[in-house]
């Protein structure tokens, strides 16, 4: 196996953890659940049911901040290259991206749908589309919004590897 396959395929796995991370802390806190049921002395009467307390904020995912990485870094287009064709010009495929993390997360996406990157690249930046949007038109039978959090938890990965 290459460097380069090893290091997607780390990339891979790092992102479905991120992934499988983040839906998990979205679940919510079960602690208050009892394991038993109520017996019928400790359940109050219809009348004496306090009413429902206010809901709780809901908490937003925590981000870690990354440094602002270019598109055109010379470590981010190493960690980049394995995910596009084989003698592509990285720094053409870099060109109009934002960000660093912009430009890993339509690589990654691109590679992990099959579609062509220099199609995702020309929705996202041309047509202004969002990465989800954008699958979701080209391949409708994928789930889009997974494919567009796996890049974009995959892209923050090699961001913040670079680091």
């Amino acid at each position: 196996m290459t460097w380069g396959k090893a290091t997607a395929l780390a990339a891979g796995f790092v992102g479905a953890l991120a992934l499988g991370v983040w839906v998990g802390t979205s679940v919510g806190d079960n602690s208050s659940v009892s394991a038993s049921a109520p017996s019928a002395s400790t359940v109050p009467a219809a009348r004496e049911i306090a009413p429902a307390a206010a809901p709780r904020p809901e908490r937003s995912p925590t981000r870690v901040v990354l440094r602002n990485v270019k598109p055109t870094d010379a470590d981010l287009q190493v960690r980049i290259r394995p995910l596009l064709n084989q003698g592509a010009d990285l720094n053409l495929a870099a060109d109009g991206f934002t960000s660093g993390e912009q430009f890993a997360a339509v690589a990654h996406a691109a590679h992990n749908t099959g579609i062509p990157f220099v199609v995702l690249k020309h929705r996202v930046l041309e047509k202004r589309m969002s990465l989800k949007a954008a699958i979701q038109e080209l391949k409708p039978d994928l789930n889009a919004a997974v494919e567009a959090n796996k890049a974009s938890a995959e892209a923050q990965w090699t961001v913040a590897s670079l680091q």
